[in-house]
């Protein structure tokens, strides 16, 4: 019975083949609209500038650097150290702040370090200073000092009382008496 309709099957297979090849090719999708979003501005620091003198190859020059440099980029740029250049007497890891002066001093210029405790003869600040530096403060203690730099290393540059607040050793009476001593800028 199936060999009767033979053909007929056949025809019927064709014709839908047929039909279904017709139908794929006038199929036209509905255009789809693409957008293109570009990415959003990313937050570029600005550049700092650095005013290097001392003991360098090229001293008493103003330097523009990346922000988050170092005092060993300041230095590099400024030609590097001289042979009477005292290595020591500079913290070359300190995080630079636009418009800060870099000092290398030569041997033998260095000041002995200050006694504890002494007062300084001018403001210091704090987001500049070295570890000997912040030692001439009333009534610091030597970790005291340390810890005001590892803080700012860590956390960024202070920009009040109130942040010099959070420095381990340091609290309401400390930073009474250095009121007017240390700035921030």
């Amino acid at each position: 019975m199936l060999e009767r309709y033979k053909h007929l099957i056949f025809g019927a297979v064709i014709v839908a083949i047929f039909s279904g090849v017709i139908a794929l090719l006038m199929y036209r999708p509905a255009p789809v609209t693409i957008t293109i979003l570009p990415p959003p501005p990313t937050l570029t620091p600005a550049p700092i500038s650095v005013y290097v003198t001392g003991a360098v190859v090229k001293p008493d020059t103003l330097y523009t650097l990346p922000s988050g440099s170092r005092a060993q980029d300041a230095i590099m740029a400024a030609g590097g150290f001289t042979a009477e250049a005292d290595h020591e007497g500079i913290n070359l890891a300190q995080v630079l702040v636009d418009g800060q002066q870099i000092h290398v001093p030569k041997m033998g210029d260095r000041t002995s370090p200050p006694t504890q405790g002494s007062s300084p003869a001018t403001t210091i600040n704090v987001n500049t200073a070295t570890y000997e530096q912040l030692m001439t403060l009333p009534d610091i203690k030597t970790d005291v000092a340390q810890a005001i730099v590892d803080y700012r290393a860590k956390n960024g540059p202070f920009k009040s009382m109130a942040d010099l607040d959070k420095v381990p050793g340091i609290g309401e009476k400390t930073l009474a008496k250095w009121e007017g001593l240390v700035v921030f800028q």
